[in-house]
């Protein structure tokens, strides 16, 4: 069984994945992508964020997070510094989000794309 994170927390960490220089933006799952191209707006209550899923095993706090990240990187900056940033930023943010937390999160950032 696995938990999904809540939509304020995954909000924050997408936010924070934003603010390193170099990413031009979270890049959507092709089902995401569809979803968009029919609907045309988001749909109520969704709990990820483009290109950012976040679970925890089942066991609650004392489980580790698993985020996976799929950013798309500007073309004058170098994607494995963008990568390293981001996952920094997302260790970051769970640490000040959860500061009694003594697993570390399992961070996966993926580069997709430049522009």
């Amino acid at each position: 069984m696995t938990g999904t994170a809540p939509t304020a927390l995954i909000e924050e960490v997408a936010r924070a994945v934003l603010g390193v220089e170099g990413v031009a933006f979270l890049k959507p799952g092709v089902a995401q992508q569809v979803r968009s191209a029919l609907s045309g707006t988001r749909q109520p209550g969704a709990t990820r964020a483009p290109g950012l899923r976040m679970s925890r095993n089942a066991g609650g706090r004392e489980r580790p997070w698993d985020v996976d990240v799929h950013i798309v990187v500007l073309g004058e900056a170098r994607a494995v510094d963008v990568a390293r940033g981001a996952r920094k930023a997302v260790a970051a943010c769970l640490t000040r989000m959860f500061p009694g937390e003594t697993a570390p999160a399992h961070i996966i950032v993926t580069v997709t794309g430049l522009v």
